[in-house]
């Protein structure tokens, strides 16, 4: 309306208020946060530089152009905060849109109550397309749960009772009785919604460094502009308004406002990139110290392998007995304890098809193992005290089975030895893919483990992992941490949570293998994988180093472009809307957009992952 006003009404009063309500409208927002920087933390910002020369251009009679400066840079603010705000929505849309009311079941009644109405310990019952509304304990059905919201995992995980379940998760198929652990406000959605809000309160070295060139660049500015009109009005003895105007490209044009905006925008787009895809991460200083980490440090137990045990090896010592007959023995004996090498054989019986019985008798002898009676015949299983004085020549096969980081349990009868069972902990199978890339990327890995010489050899050599150092104590990997920082070696550290947390915290970053319902990992880690895939650690250093690419890129157009125009308004080449137009809105936009680039990005990790799933359904469909 100005526009038209000036140009084709040619009615001058009315352009200059419609110029002066746009300027107002547009930039009262600006007025405020250079004001507020200014009287409260005595800052010179961006918006100082802006403000001042929309009202200098106002002063000179230039309204059309003091309107647009105002306007334009309006509009590279309002990127930055639209851009922020859309990639934040999608987390705050997982807290919006999980389930206001849930059905809770009591004395045989189902209601319909507030979720924040359902105490712990309350019974929930989630129907097959429910969204789960609180954590808790599964008491009652099976079902397949999309965990998608929360982990980024697209195949759904079967679910069973005593499994926990969340908040937020959608259940698929089944009817499912959940006991309520966890209120609305402390439930693991909710911890990772409050986490994402406090983003900004760790920031990287690129945003601390715009921060504090801002303070310092903005007077600068000021006080170059100003004296581009002093000096020659003072040597003239005359003020001209052509001076002014130049001096008001000048202050407009160097404004660093695309610089500015760039930073932020790109972080905040990786980081809720990496919280979609399961990898919640308190800051983009953490982010941005992965892409320049050297050393990756892994501890053993819980990170490179499940911490689950698995028998490897069932090695029949006496005539007559097969590895099926005697993991049948085993099993048997082994079906009433709930020690974890029970368990593992338990299992390993079930998975191979072996149907086991209950023993006639059953005995545990505390500190070295069980014995009972399976169809009428005695045996024993326990550790190598159980066996000491028999006759049999197990020595050569024992000795193999824990140079190669094995755990024996031995199996005997009344007439001696019957066999030996070897077991290790699983390794993750995601982790010999895992190393191999971090080769690839030439970055070093080391091991760090409480477990003794033998077996942290055999494992390291099978992953191929190039140092590790056994029998540390917690206090001994901060050591080893603390060497390596001290040579000024960036390293990070992946643990499972609290035994590692000093090494964590030592560490340039800490990386907890927490699993999306450790209270204590989420603390403990500056980046949590909130499933325990640690196979996700190359799509972070993908993303790591994209996003500081990004911001490099986004650097260097900024300082490039704003230092030919600067060079051009000082030369009085490049008018005040150019300036603005060009240096400042087109600027802003482009580099947003370069950021905006970051929520979509997948990395070679996931491209890869994504392919393999692809041939593996072509390849059952064939199959069928």
């Amino acid at each position: 309306m100005a526009i038209i006003s000036q140009r084709i009404i040619l009615n001058t009063k009315i352009a200059f208020l419609l110029y002066a309500l746009a300027s107002i409208i547009s930039g009262y927002r600006l007025v405020l946060e250079a004001g507020r920087e200014l009287i409260y933390k005595s800052r010179f910002d961006v918006e100082l530089l802006v403000v001042t020369a929309g009202i200098g251009a106002f002063l000179i009679g230039e309204v059309e152009e003091g309107a647009a400066v105002i306007f334009l840079f309006s509009i590279a603010s309002f990127l930055e905060r639209y851009t922020s705000y859309r990639a934040r929505k999608s987390i705050r849309d997982l807290m919006e849109t999980s389930p206001e009311k849930a059905v809770i079941k009591k004395k045989g009644i189902e209601a319909i109550v507030p979720v924040e109405e359902v105490e712990l310990g309350d019974i929930v019952i989630c129907r097959p397309g429910d969204k789960i509304p609180l954590d808790g304990i599964i008491v009652k059905g099976r079902s397949s749960v999309n965990e998608a919201p929360l982990t980024g995992e697209s195949i759904p995980v079967e679910k069973k009772p005593g499994d926990m379940v969340y908040a937020g998760t959608l259940n698929i198929d089944g009817y499912l009785g959940i006991r309520v652990i966890k209120k609305k406000h402390d439930t693991v959605l909710a911890r990772v919604l409050e986490l994402v809000e406090q983003y900004s309160k760790s920031k990287s070295r690129y945003e601390r460094f715009t921060e504090k060139f801002s303070t310092y660049y903005t007077p600068s500015v000021i006080a170059l502009a100003i004296l581009s009109i002093a000096v020659p009005a003072l040597r003239y003895g005359t003020l001209q308004a052509s001076w002014i105007y130049r001096s008001l490209s000048f202050l407009v044009i160097s404004c660093p406002c695309a610089l500015a905006i760039s930073i932020p925008v790109s972080m905040v787009s990786a980081l809720t990139n990496a919280t979609r895809r399961g990898i919640l991460i308190k800051g983009s200083r953490y982010l941005e110290t992965v892409a320049s980490t050297e050393v990756f440090a892994f501890d053993k137990t819980g990170t490179l392998t499940k911490g689950e045990l698995e028998v490897t090896d069932v090695i029949p010592l006496k005539d007559g007995i097969s590895p099926e007959g005697l993991l049948r023995i085993a099993a048997s004996l082994e079906s009433r304890s709930e020690h974890p090498i029970a368990k593992a054989i338990v299992e390993k019986a079930r998975k191979d098809g072996i149907e086991f019985v209950e023993p006639d008798s059953f005995i545990a002898h505390i500190g070295m193992g069980v014995s009972g009676k399976i169809d009428g015949t005695w045996y024993a299983m326990g550790s190598e005290t159980m066996i000491k004085g028999s006759n049999s020549d197990y020595e050569k096969i024992v000795s193999k089975l824990r140079s190669g980081g094995k755990t024996c349990v031995f199996v005997m009868d009344k007439e001696g030895l019957v066999g030996v069972i070897g077991l290790r902990d699983a390794l993750r199978a995601e982790i010999i893919p895992l190393l191999s890339r971090l080769r690839e990327l030439g970055l070093k890995t080391l091991m760090l483990t409480g477990d003794n010489e033998n077996t942290a050899k055999a494992i390291a050599r099978e992953i191929g992992i190039e140092i590790f150092r056994a029998n540390l104590l917690p206090e001994d990997k901060v050591n080893v941490i603390e060497k390596l920082t001290k040579k000024g070696i960036v390293t990070t550290m992946i643990g499972d949570g609290i035994n590692d947390a000093p090494a964590l915290a030592r560490s340039s970053v800490g990386i907890v293998m927490g699993g999306i319902g450790s209270d204590a990992a989420i603390e403990a880690g500056d980046i949590v994988l909130l499933r325990d895939n640690i196979g996700k650690l190359s799509y972070l250093i993908d993303l790591s180093r994209e996003t500081v690419g990004v911001v490099k890129q986004n650097i260097i157009a900024s300082v490039t472009i704003k230092l030919a125009l600067a060079l051009l308004a000082a030369l009085g080449k490049v008018p005040l809307w150019v300036a603005v137009g060009v240096g400042d809105v087109g600027l802003s936009l482009v580099v947003t957009l370069n950021a905006i680039r970051l929520l979509f990005f997948e990395g070679e990790h996931l491209k890869i992952q994504g392919t393999l799933q692809c041939k593996g359904k072509i390849i059952g469909k064939g199959n069928n």
